[in-house]
């Protein structure tokens, strides 16, 4: 049988995690990335003896990433390491209360009855549990498998977790529903957190985005030895050794379409031709400079209103904080407001949640003895046309006095070297739609769980999709299960392709 050759446009971890599956399967895979490194967003900065994580700061789930080594018939630990880290993360406010939550619900019970009284605290024991069953009930189904498929829906169980779906919350939103568990504001907002794991504002997403601080506070968070770009790293490393051919500085100009089947690449004005093309790239971006003309446009999908972006500050800072940990989110006095400021697109707001992640408690080789690598983060719009350069000014100072004051220090003195990550730079390294980090928002029930197919469906074939804009959405743990959706798609379509001619001539030489 003649080898079948499937090219994947993209090396962010959910390209370089199909190439990997498509190459196991004894495909000849090419893994085409306009950039001179892999990874994606999940990059790395080294400056003046500190070494930063550009991208992705949070990892759950590392049993994603050990299952492509051990579907490579590769030990995980000879590539890829990774350590549980005890505290979750460290919460403050601005009048004087503050929290660390872990993985381990007792204390987590314990210090919420310490800082918020017994009965918060029974109330939290409720709010997790049910955090738990929301997220064991559907994440093998809405998270794990293609909702664009029937044969998804033929599973009785999942008829049974559709007919739950009014009890999930999926008709209010994530900050109402807190709103029936929690008196505490602070709690409230603390929860409400977590619609900002895909970029969604709380006050819009539905209630059943409450399963995702299941992620930190009942199974738990980790940090790969060496930081997370380890993981693209490693993947890499093991991407070349199953086969795939990676074309780095390579960018594909479009993805061509005969006879309603995309079968080619145009890539520096030659024709490249490929039984199937599997895309790790923005949806936005992919149909407004990939695509041919003759290719319907999904209206529904383009419209949907892009995810938040971020302003990155690197910071080298000249001293070391022991009250900080590893993961610290200095919380915004109205969270109302600060999401009204970012869905008006203005950019900026005076009192924005500061979320500060500092690899060099875990890594010491992060940072120079005596100092922390700071990785300063607030969420913003994705890119309109907003004047970056003031904004990028305005908020610093607002950082700056903000932690300077929880600190008692004067954090200025303390910078001894910075960069700095926008929109505008985002969706330039990255080619995401107005530099968004997960694709669309999930501000409704509809976008919340119909993203982009893994496959592109309706008169034309061999095209499939896998990223932080498909199904089932951005992160590093969708971005794996989109991975799986889409490779598994296109090797069973390409088997359903195969003649039986072919399957007898393969068979005659087993």
């Amino acid at each position: 049988m003649s080898q079948k050759s499937v090219a994947v446009v993209g090396a962010g971890i959910a390209g370089l995690a199909s190439a990997i599956r498509l190459a196991n399967q004894g495909l000849d895979v090419h893994l085409f990335e306009r950039n001179s490194y892999t990874g994606g967003k999940m990059t790395v900065y080294e400056q003046d003896g500190f070494r930063f994580d550009a991208g992705p700061s949070l990892f759950t789930l590392p049993e994603l990433v050990d299952e492509l080594f051990k579907l490579s018939g590769k030990n995980p630990r000879d590539y890829f390491n990774y350590t549980k880290h005890h505290t979750a993360c460290c919460y403050y406010w601005s009048n004087g209360k503050s929290i660390s939550l872990t993985a381990d619900q007792s204390e987590n019970l314990h210090n919420i009855e310490r800082v918020f009284g017994s009965k918060q605290a029974r109330s939290a024991k409720e709010y997790f549990n049910h955090s738990k069953e929301k997220y064991e009930l559907t994440a093998p189904y809405f998270l794990e498998k293609s909702l664009h498929r029937k044969s998804t829906f033929s599973n009785r169980e999942v008829l049974k977790v559709i007919r739950k779906i009014p009890s999930l919350g999926i008709f209010r939103s994530l900050n109402a529903l807190n709103g029936r568990y929690f008196e505490s504001p602070e709690l409230v907002q603390l929860f409400n957190r977590y619609a900002t794991y895909n970029g969604s504002n709380p006050y819009r997403t539905p209630g059943i985005m409450q399963m995702i601080n299941h992620l930190e506070h009942g199974i738990g968070t980790y940090l790969p030895i060496g930081g997370m770009h380890e993981i693209a790293k490693s993947l890499t490393k093991l991407a070349k050794e199953v086969g795939v051919n990676i074309h780095l500085n390579t960018p594909v100009n479009k993805v061509c379409v005969r006879d309603r089947r995309f079968h080619s690449l145009l890539i520096n004005e030659e024709y490249i031709e490929f039984d199937s093309v599997l895309l790790n790239s923005d949806v936005h971006h992919t149909y407004a400079h990939l695509m041919e003309d003759k290719v319907p446009r999904p209206k529904r999908t383009l419209a949907q209103k892009p995810s938040t972006s971020a302003l990155i500050f690197y910071w080298g800072i000249q001293q070391t904080f022991e009250q900080l940990d590893l993961h610290n989110i200095f919380f915004s006095k109205d969270y109302k407001q600060e999401f009204d400021s970012i869905e008006s697109n203005d950019g900026f707001w005076l009192d924005p949640t500061i979320y500060v992640n500092i690899s060099s408690k875990l890594e010491k080789n992060d940072a120079p003895e005596g100092c922390e690598n700071w990785f300063v983060m607030v969420n913003v719009p994705p890119n309109t046309g907003q004047d970056w350069t003031v904004i990028r000014e305005k908020t610093k100072a607002s950082i700056i006095e903000r932690l300077s004051h929880e600190l008692k220090v004067n954090l200025e003195e303390l910078i001894v070297t910075e960069r700095v990550l926008d929109p505008v730079l985002i969706e330039k390294y990255t080619s995401s739609a107005g530099g968004a980090l997960y694709g669309t928002s999930s501000d409704n029930q509809l976008s919340a769980f119909l993203r982009h197919p893994n496959k592109k469906l309706g008169q034309f074939s061999g095209l499939y999709f896998c990223g932080g804009s498909a199904h089932p959405g951005g992160g590093i743990p969708l971005c794996l299960h989109s991975a799986k959706l889409a490779a598994d798609w296109c090797i069973e379509d390409l088997l359903k392709e195969t003649k039986p001619r072919d399957v007898f001539e393969s068979l005659k030489s087993v």
